[in-house]
């Protein structure tokens, strides 16, 4: 598989996941549309959740996660990112492609 064909391949799903939200969406509007968003608070919740449970940082619960919780529960920050940004625009594909190519561009540390 090329780098396009993952690409169009991440792109498709995240639009078929779009598609399917959209067809069972309780909320419309601008509503819908925030509480998609701030569903990703709570995706970044749930990761902090697994780092403490795979660190053993609760002495209440102990070790209750493990790094596959933790690497999982991040592909669901990206996932629901993905989703919302394709909730707010039908070109987040090219919205998000623009953003990363600045990102990748910026320098990483302090102007010398």
């Amino acid at each position: 598989m090329t780098e396009h064909q993952g690409t169009a391949a991440l792109w498709d799903t995240v639009d078929e996941l779009w598609s399917r939200l959209e067809a069972g969406r309780v909320h419309a509007g601008r509503e819908g549309v925030l509480l998609r968003i701030l569903k990703l608070s709570e995706e970044v919740g749930e990761v902090a959740e697994a780092v403490i449970g795979a660190t053993g940082q609760n002495p209440r619960k102990g070790v209750t996660h493990d790094w596959d919780d933790v690497r999982a529960e991040l592909c669901d920050v990206v996932i629901t990112a993905l989703v919302a940004l394709r909730t707010l625009t039908p070109e987040a594909r090219e919205v998000f492609e623009t953003h990363l190519r600045k990102v990748r561009d910026r320098p990483l540390g302090p102007p010398s």
